[in-house]
C-alpha cells in the first residue's frame, strides 16, 4: 500500500487563516471529484470557519473520559474504516487526552499516512520543537504542545499562510479571532506588533531553510554538481595570516551588494594538524565574521585548492574571495600559488583575488641547519659515524677480492643513511665527508691518493652529500613535526581542561592562576587590574605562589588586566599558550563579577518590587477596612445621631467585618514575609485530609459555606503534611473560589492518584487564561479581576508557598465547561501509619481572604 501524502499549512500565529485555507483546499479537492472528509477541525467559534465546514463530510469524533470529564478527540479508527482519499486534521501539535490511541495528534496523522490516506493539516511556528525556546524569549510564553521539526520537514508540501501583523490585529479588533472580552488582553500581550513581526520572521526563515534543503536534495538526486545562483553566497578563505581582516571586510561588502547575500568564512586545516596558522588571529577573525552576520567554518584537507572548492560547491557558493600570496615572486616561480590553482579549477564560481599589505612579504627560505633532534641523538649519530666508518673500512679491505667498487660505495651509502636517521643533519654531513674521503683514498683508483679518475667516481662522491642532506632534512622535519604535534596535543589538553572548568563554573580565579603557575613552572603568578585613567592605581585581583627575590614580568591580557609572572623566562610558544590561559582566567574573573552583579540586581529588584507592592497594599487595600472601622465607630460615638438598635447592630457588624478583613490582610503579609525569609518550618506527620477540609470551612464566610460541595472516597489514605498549615491552604483555596465565582457550587473533591493524594477545588467562574496561570501565584497579583478592597493578592501566593514547604504542589487547571480548578497534591502515607489528631487552635493559623 502506497503511503499517503502530507500537506501542512504553516502560520506565524493563531488567527492568520490556516484552518480557513485548509478547508478551502478541501473544497477545491472535493470539486475535482476527490473523496474528502473532515477528521477534526477546531473552529474556535469563528463564524467564517464554521461556514467553510458546510458541504464537507465530518467524521464523528472519539469520546475519551479522563478524571470524570468526557472530551472529544480525532477518531483514527473511524477515519481508517471510512478510507477516504483525503482527510483534514487540524492542529498537528495538539496533545491528546490521556487514554487516547496516541499521545500526540501528529502520531495519529502518521497512522493515517501509513494507511494510504492523504492528510491536510495545520501548525503554528511556535509549536515547532526547535523554536520553543526562541518563542518563549520573544513572547514570554512557553509552549506546552510541540511537534518535532522532522515531522514537518518530512511533509510532502509545506505552504505558508502569511499575514502582516497589522492585518492580523485588525482581524482581532473586528472579533474574527477571539471573543470581544479577550481581544484587549490578547492584543496587549501575545499579539503585540513586535511579537507578531518576530514570529513572522521565524516562520519565513524556517520555511526558507526547508526550501534550501529541498533544492540541495533535488540537485543531489539529479547529480547536479554545478552551482545554481538562486542566492549569492560569498566564501572567504582564511589562512590565519595578517591579511584575514582585509579579506573578510571585502567579502562582506561583496555580499551586501546583492542585498541578501550570505557570508561564509572557511579555514583549511591540514590533516596532520600542524598548520602554521595563528590560533589567536583565527579567533579574532572568527569574531569579526560573526559580527558582520557571517558564519565561520573549518575543514580538513591536504590539497587546499580542492578542499576550498569542494566546500564552496557544497554550500552553493557563487563567489570565492582569496588573498594574494604572501610568498615572494621567486617562491611563486618555483611553485605556483594556491590562488592560481583555485582559479584554474573554479569553473562557474567567480574568484576574487584581493591584494593586501602582506603580499609578497614571505621570501623563499631554505631549511634551517639547526635540527630538532635531541642532543643525545646527535651525539649517538656522531658516535656511529666515528666508529662505523673505520669498522666498515676494515671489513671492505679484508674482503677486497670479493667486493667491487660499486658494492663498497653502496655499503658506505647505507652507513651514511643510518647516521642521518640516528643523528640528523650535522652527523650525516660529517659521515658523508669522511666516507667520501676514505673511499677515495682506499678504494678509488689510483688508491693512496685523493684523486678521482672518472666522472662516475665524481658523481658517486657528490651523491653521498646529496643523499646525506636529503635524508637528514627528512628526519629533522619529521622530528620537528612530531615534537610540534606532541606539544600541540599537550597544549590542547590543558586548554580543554581549563575551558571545561571555566564553563562548568567550578573553578575560581586563584585555582586557575595556580594551574598556570604549575603548567609553566613559574614561581608566582598574579593578575593585576589597572584603571584606564592616568590617576588610577592598580590592584591585585588574584595571586598564587611567592614572588620574593624574583624580577617580575608582565603580559597584557586586556586593556586593564595584566599577568605578572615571576620565574623562568618563557619562550615564544609558551607565551602564545599563556595568553590563551590568561584569557580564560580573565573570563573567569569577569564571569564571577557578572554573577555577583546579577545576584545583587535580583536582590535589589525583588526588594524594590516587594516595597512597591507593600506601599500599594497599604495605600489602598489596608486603608479600606480601616476607613470602614473609623466610619462605623465614629457613628456609634456620635451623640447627635439617633440610631436605632438595628442601625447599631449593623455598624457593630461593619466594625467586626472590617477588623476581620484587616486581620486577614496583615496575616497574609506576615505569612508572605515568613515564606520569603525561609522561616516556615512545617511539622510533617500523617494527616486526615477529609478532616482538615471540614475544619477549614470554619474559616470561610458563613454566607458561602452552603455553596461548597465535598466529595471524598471512603478509603482515602492519609497525607504527609502539617495539619495547621494544610488547613490554611485549603481555606485560602475555597475562599479564593468563592470570591471569584459568585454564582454556582464550589466543588472540593479528593482522590488518590498513585502514591499521592489530590484535592481539587473547582469553581465555575470566569477562569484564567493559560498564559496567566502562573502569575496568579505571584505575590500582590490580582490580574485586574478582583474588586478594590478585596485583598492584596497574597492568598494564592501564601497557599503555594505553604504547600511547597510541605513538599507538595499547587497548580491551576481549566474547569471543563468554564472556570478554574486548583489542584493540591500531597504525598500519601502508607495505610499502617495512623493520621494525626485534629489540629489545635494554636497550630492552625486563621486563614484570610485570598485573591487571584
Amino acid at each position: 500500500m502506497a503511503r499517503g501524502t502530507l500537506r501542512i499549512y504553516l502560520g506565524a500565529a493563531p488567527g492568520v487563516g490556516k484552518t480557513f485555507a485548509v478547508l478551502g483546499e478541501a473544497h477545491r479537492r472535493r470539486s475535482r471529484g476527490a473523496d474528502v472528509v473532515v477528521g477534526l477541525v477546531e473552529t474556535h467559534g469563528r463564524r467564517r470557519t464554521i461556514e467553510q465546514l458546510e458541504g464537507l463530510e465530518v467524521v464523528p469524533r472519539a469520546q475519551v473520559t479522563h478524571r470524570g470529564v468526557t472530551l472529544s478527540e480525532l477518531d483514527v479508527d473511524a477515519v481508517i474504516a471510512r478510507r477516504p482519499e483525503i482527510v483534514v486534521v487540524d492542529e498537528l501539535a495538539h496533545t491528546n487526552v490521556p487514554g487516547s490511541r496516541n499521545e500526540k495528534r501528529w502520531q495519529d496523522v502518521e497512522q493515517l499516512l501509513a494507511a494510504g490516506i492523504d492528510v491536510l493539516s495545520t501548525v503554528n511556528v511556535q509549536h515547532l520543537e526547535s523554536l520553543t525556546d526562541v518563542v518563549a524569549q520573544i513572547t514570554g510564553v512557553t509552549q506546552q504542545e510541540t511537534v518535532p521539526d522532522e515531522v514537518v520537514r518530512r511533509a510532502d508540501q509545506v505552504e505558508l499562510v502569511d499575514m502582516s501583523p497589522e492585518a492580523l490585529r485588525r482581524r482581532m479588533a473586528h472579533g474574527n479571532v477571539y471573543p470581544a472580552e479577550r481581544v484587549d488582553a490578547a492584543m496587549g500581550n501575545y499579539f503585540r506588533v513586535g511579537n507578531l513581526t518576530a514570529l513572522r520572521e521565524l516562520a519565513l526563515l524556517w520555511l526558507a531553510d526547508r526550501v534550501d534543503e529541498g533544492l540541495r536534495r533535488y540537485r543531489s538526486d539529479h547529480d547536479i554538481d554545478h552551482v545554481w545562483e538562486a542566492r549569492e553566497r560569498v566564501v572567504v578563505a582564511l589562512t590565519g595570516g595578517p591579511e584575514g581582516e582585509t579579506l573578510i571586510r571585502r567579502a562582506a561588502r561583496v555580499a551586501r551588494r546583492t542585498g541578501n547575500g550570505a557570508l561564509l568564512a572557511v579555514h583549511v586545516l591540514h590533516s596532520d594538524g600542524l598548520a602554521g596558522s595563528s590560533p589567536a588571529a583565527l579567533r579574532s577573525q572568527r569574531a569579526l565574521v560573526e559580527s558582520l552576520g557571517g558564519s565561520y567554518h573549518q575543514v580538513v584537507g591536504d590539497d587546499v585548492p580542492d578542499t576550498l572548492l569542494e566546500f564552496a560547491r557544497g554550500v552553493d557558493a557563487t563567489q570565492l574571495v582569496l588573498g594574494t600570496s604572501r610568498r615572494s615572486r621567486w617562491a611563486r616561480a618555483v611553485r605556483g600559488g594556491i590562488g592560481g590553482e583555485v582559479i584554474a579549477r573554479s569553473g562557474e564560481i567567480d574568484v576574487h583575488m584581493v591584494t593586501h599589505s602582506a603580499a609578497g612579504s614571505r621570501a623563499l627560505r631554505l631549511p634551517p641547519l639547526t635540527g630538532s633532534l635531541t642532543p643525545r641523538r646527535r651525539w649517538a649519530g656522531l658516535l656511529l659515524a666515528v666508529l662505523g666508518i673505520p669498522a666498515l673500512t676494515a671489513v671492505c679491505l679484508a674482503a677486497d677480492a670479493a667486493l667491487g667498487l660499486a658494492s663498497v660505495l653502496l655499503l658506505f651509502l647505507l652507513l651514511v643513511i643510518s647516521v642521518a636517521l640516528v643523528g640528523g643533519l650535522y652527523p650525516a654531513l660529517f659521515a658523508a665527508a669522511v666516507a667520501s674521503t676514505v673511499e677515495n683514498w682506499f678504494f678509488t683508483a689510483p688508491t693512496g691518493r685523493l684523486t678521482v679518475q672518472t666522472v662516475d667516481d665524481v658523481i658517486a662522491l657528490v651523491g653521498y652529500l646529496v643523499v646525506a642532506i636529503a635524508v637528514a632534512t627528512v628526519v629533522d622535519r619529521s622530528a620537528r613535526r612530531a615534537s610540534a604535534a606532541a606539544r600541540s596535543a599537550a597544549e590542547t589538553a590543558m586548554l580543554a581542561s581549563l575551558s571545561r572548568s571555566v564553563l562548568a563554573g567550578n573553578r575560581g580565579l586563584p585555582s586557575l592562576l595556580e594551574q598556570i603557575r604549575e603548567a609553566f613552572g613559574l614561581r608566582s603568578v598574579s593578575m593585576v587590574e589597572r584603571g584606564s585613567g592616568p590617576g588610577d592605581g592598580e590592584r591585585v585581583v588574584g595571586t598564587c605562589g611567592s614572588p620574593e627575590g624574583a624580577e617580575p614580568e608582565e603580559i597584557a591580557v586586556t586593556d586593564t588586566l595584566f599577568l605578572r609572572l615571576c620565574g623562568r623566562a618563557l619562550t615564544a610558544s609558551d607565551r602564545r599558550v599563556l595568553v590563551a590561559f590568561a584569557e580564560q582566567a580573565a573570563s573567569s574573573l569577569q564571569r564571577g563579577r557578572l554573577a555577583a552583579q546579577a545576584a545583587e540586581a535580583d536582590r535589589l529588584a525583588a526588594g524594590n518590587s516587594m516595597r512597591t507592592a507593600l506601599l500599594a497594599a497599604v495605600s489602598h487595600d489596608l486603608r479600606t477596612p480601616l476607613a470602614g472601622i473609623k466610619a462605623a465607630s465614629s457613628a456609634l460615638r456620635a451623640e447627635d445621631l439617633a440610631l436605632t438598635e438595628a442601625d447599631r447592630e449593623e455598624l457593630i457588624a461593619t466594625v467586626d467585618e472590617s477588623a476581620d478583613r484587616l486581620a486577614g490582610l496583615v496575616d497574609n503579609l506576615l505569612d508572605m514575609s515568613r515564606l520569603q525569609a525561609g522561616a516556615v518550618t512545617p511539622v510533617l506527620a500523617p494527616a486526615d485530609l477529609t478532616g482538615v477540609v471540614h475544619r477549614s470551612l470554619d474559616w470561610v464566610d458563613v454566607t458561602q459555606r452552603g455553596r461548597v460541595q465535598l466529595h471524598s472516597p471512603d478509603e482515602l489514605p492519609a497525607v504527609l503534611a502539617d495539619p495547621g498549615l494544610l488547613e490554611r491552604v485549603v481555606a485560602n483555596l475555597v475562599d479564593n473560589a468563592a470570591r471569584h465565582a459568585p454564582d454556582g457550587a464550589i466543588t472540593v473533591a479528593a482522590s488518590a492518584v498513585g502514591g499521592r493524594v489530590e484535592l481539587r477545588v473547582v469553581d465555575r467562574g470566569p477562569g484564567v487564561a493559560p498564559a496567566d496561570r502562573e502569575r496568579v501565584f505571584a505575590p500582590f497579583q490580582r490580574l485586574g479581576d478582583s474588586p478594590a478592597g478585596q485583598g492584596v493578592g497574597l492568598g494564592l501566593a501564601v497557599a503555594r508557598g505553604l504547600t511547597e514547604a510541605m513538599a507538595g504542589t499547587l497548580d491551576a487547571e481549566d474547569t471543563p465547561g468554564g472556570g478554574l480548578t486548583m489542584v493540591l497534591s500531597l504525598a500519601a502515607v502508607p495505610d499502617e501509619q495512623p493520621a494525626t489528631a485534629p489540629a489545635t487552635a494554636a497550630s492552625a493559623a486563621v486563614p484570610s481572604g485570598a485573591a487571584r
